[in-house]
């Protein structure tokens, strides 16, 4: 199954109000976020870079990490009226301007 952005923020939606009951506030959201990159860095920075494993990484998945990463975001979203599917064509949109030729001519990229 498909599922796009526009489906995601409905089903997290739903989710929150019938699951979940209600949505934390918007500042707690924030904080519980950057908990959640800060999970999904410390594995990738064990998975892909020179720190060792603790016994409390193990059995994490990257994946699980990244959704609970999108999963917050999307709270987020919902919360502040934002439409992530119209917000990211806009970013496309943004960088398609602004780096046209900006990473082409860029030496360190080739």
């Amino acid at each position: 199954m498909e599922l796009t952005l526009q489906d995601a923020q409905q089903k997290v939606d739903l989710w929150i109000r019938t699951v979940g009951v209600r949505y934390f506030s918007e500042l707690t959201n924030l904080g519980i976020l950057m908990e959640e990159v800060g999970e999904l860095s410390r594995l990738m920075v064990r998975t892909y870079g020179e720190q060792s494993f603790k016994e409390s990484d193990k059995g994490k998945e990257i994946a699980d990490e990244m959704a609970d990463v999108l999963w917050v975001l999307i709270c987020l979203a919902n919360q502040t009226g934002v439409n992530l599917t119209e917000a990211l064509q806009k970013n496309f949109e943004k960088k398609n301007i602004r780096d046209a030729d900006r990473h082409k001519g860029n030496e360190k990229l080739r």
